[in-house]
């Protein structure tokens, strides 16, 4: 029986983890689950996977939780979730935190030695020398849930240890792939969270979007698979069925395939390095008409070039960054901003940052709370 946390349960990958314990009772149990202020769907996931611990972080949602689930134990705020990941009753974390919120609980759990199935990219973008010196001091895996990320780690499996080439990081394009970037500038957030294969969380949605989603991919599986960011390549993919391929020096690329389906690189980070059965859509060839590759449009969609701009500075401008992502995207989502605000906040942030090459944990949270702060002065 494997015991699960999970940080973000009521999210998009939270709630798909759990159909897959669904699918699974033999093998998973759930010891413990947290949101953000989802009370209401939080406590019904409480009940049918009769989890003891519960973490809210919204004090507001506190005591409404509490009562509605006598007889377990109700906890909130983040240091109580950053605790109840490092218990003994905790086999994996899942850490589907939104944002820039994840970095904390993860590192706990890392420093605890608990494998960690990482969907929350930003931890990486923001703080990846630290949380990968985490993983490694306290022999803690980190296993990727993001669908790219899984398929080059399920490619690297199958390479023998063979050095790699180039890392072909595969991107959908975003509901926006088409468009002139004239009709683009025009456009809000309604048309922005129309993505045409996944389904996903709002702020995952915009930044898939502006592509800044596959610019934090980069720079997550630069310190995940430990390539430099010069042998990441992004290709636009437009089907969503080969999830990322990795390279090798003869010219060999092995390619992860599947249909565009989170529950499938979910359950393969929590069961690894077995593969269960899944009730999900299998690849039909005969019925794929064409695979279809493009590069991506750098000026249509900037915020691609402004992350491999930041990862290449290095230090801490990657984390200014994520913070001036997060807080124009909220912004976006309030209809208080145009879509190509969003690439400009994020550029003179990152380029006015007070950069420090080597930044420790405080630097970190340091520049987060001054890039996001100069971000909504700008807004």
């Amino acid at each position: 029986m494997i015991r699960i946390a999970i940080l973000g349960s009521t999210g998009s990958i939270g709630t798909q983890t759990l159909d897959v314990v669904r699918q699974h009772p033999d093998l998973f149990r759930v010891q413990m689950i947290s949101a953000n202020s989802s009370a209401e769907l939080l406590a019904a996931q409480a009940r049918e996977f009769n989890v003891p611990e519960v973490v809210i972080c919204s004090e507001a949602c506190y005591s409404g939780l509490r009562d509605a689930l006598p007889g377990r134990n109700v906890h909130c705020g983040i240091d109580a979730a950053c605790a109840l990941v490092q218990e003994a009753d905790v086999d994996i974390v899942v850490a589907a935190m939104v944002g820039f919120s994840g970095l904390r609980p993860t590192l706990a759990a890392l420093e605890a030695g608990k494998r960690v199935a990482l969907a929350n990219k930003e931890t990486l973008v923001a703080a990846g020398e630290i949380v990968m010196d985490a993983s490694r001091r306290n022999n803690a895996p980190i296993l990727p849930v993001d669908s790219e990320h899984s398929a080059i780690f399920q490619c690297l499996q199958a390479a023998g240890g063979n050095p790699v080439e180039r890392i072909h990081l595969t991107a959908s394009g975003g509901p926006f792939r088409t468009l002139p970037k004239q009709q683009i500038a025009k456009l809000g957030k309604d048309a922005a969270l129309k993505h045409p294969n996944w389904d996903m969380g709002a702020k995952i949605t915009i930044d898939s979007s502006t592509m800044m989603n596959k610019g934090f991919e980069v720079i997550e599986a630069r310190w995940l698979f430990d390539v430099p960011v010069q042998k990441i390549h992004v290709v636009v993919h437009p089907e969503s069925v080969i999830h990322s391929m990795v390279e090798f020096v003869d010219g060999a690329v092995l390619a992860q395939l599947g249909c565009p389906d989170m529950r499938e690189p979910i359950q393969y980070a929590l069961a690894y390095p077995e593969r269960l059965s899944l009730n999900n859509k299998k690849l039909d060839f005969a019925a794929l008409s064409a695979l279809n590759f493009f590069e991506p449009d750098m000026d249509k969609f900037p915020c691609l070039g402004l992350a491999f701009q930041a990862m290449e500075r290095g230090g801490n401008a990657p984390c200014a960054l994520n913070a001036a992502n997060e807080a124009a995207v909220a912004a976006f989502l309030h209809d208080k901003i145009g879509f190509y605000d969003v690439s400009d906040i994020v550029e003179k942030v990152v380029s006015g940052v007070n950069f420090a090459a080597n930044p420790t944990l405080d630097d970190i949270f340091a520049t987060h709370e001054e890039s996001y702060r100069r971000a909504c002065e700008l807004l």
